[in-house]
């Protein structure tokens, strides 16, 4: 398997014009602003604490909807581990978009840029709900708390895995489609890129850390993010959608997509 994956990436370096121009770019007014929304969302969990008082026992799975119910499963570290390794080889697929301009400095800075702001909001946002509602994990209902997981037990919506694997197939996607419009690979990298991303998901569910609908509402937060990030930085979209106004001591940023 890791052959044929070196096959593929010297296949699409190889074949895309090496001195394109990127049609991303950024600008350090908006981005200071975008980038401000970015590091408060990512410091805004450590200020809520929901920790439940007691450690939950005797948890009955009747309790859980029917259609998370059907899918829930005790703790598997093997599997748990595996979902790690899945998550830690999708956020490496963005730089295949850069395969066209990966010497221009600005085309590096800006997706270092775009990437560090979708990282942070979903961070964020996931971290955000995660703290503010209280649900068990699933292995909760099956034995005691799995060693390394006193902190965490109650942390089970949404999954912040599947957020993180659906940013980096959006982005990726949404960043190749841009620069490589023309290619016949979009839809192969398009399925290819979301099938990895759910099978992260499928594993989050299969180890017993989350549950269906966490993975669907992580699915939803990280491929929101991982496409209107770049969207926004789109040369086009820069320059005629969005307006930043300062107004006394506040700032005022309207966004069009």
């Amino acid at each position: 398997m890791p052959k044929r994956l070196l096959v593929i990436v010297c296949f699409l370096f190889i074949n895309f014009n090496l001195n394109s121009q990127s049609v991303f770019t950024y600008d350090t007014k908006k981005d200071i602003v975008i980038g401000t929304w970015a590091v408060a969302a990512s410091i805004a969990p450590f200020f809520i604490n929901n920790e439940p008082e007691t450690i939950p026992t005797g948890l009955n799975k009747d309790d859980i909807n029917a259609f998370d119910r059907t899918l829930m499963f005790s703790y598997n570290r093997p599997l748990d581990i595996l979902s790690d390794v899945g998550l830690y080889g999708l956020f490496a697929l963005p730089i295949l978009s850069l395969s066209g301009n990966f010497t221009d400095k600005d085309a590096l800075l800006t997706y270092g840029i775009m990437y560090a702001q979708s990282i942070l909001f979903v961070y964020g946002t996931s971290e955000i709900l995660k703290r503010t509602i209280v649900r068990y994990r699933p292995y909760n209902y099956f034995e005691p708390i799995p060693s390394g997981f006193e902190n965490d037990y109650y942390k089970s919506f949404p999954s912040r895995h599947t957020a993180f694997a659906f940013m980096s197939a959006s982005f990726f996607t949404t960043t190749f489609f841009a620069e490589q419009p023309e290619s016949s690979w979009k839809t192969p990298i398009l399925l290819g890129s979301h099938a990895l991303a759910a099978g992260v998901g499928a594993l989050r569910i299969a180890s017993g850390v989350h549950f269906l609908t966490d993975v669907l509402a992580g699915a939803a937060i990280g491929s929101f993010f991982g496409w209107a990030i770049p969207m926004v930085h789109k040369k086009q979209n820069l320059e005629n959608n969005m307006e930043i106004n300062i107004v006394g001591n506040s700032i005022i940023a309207t966004i069009r997509i």
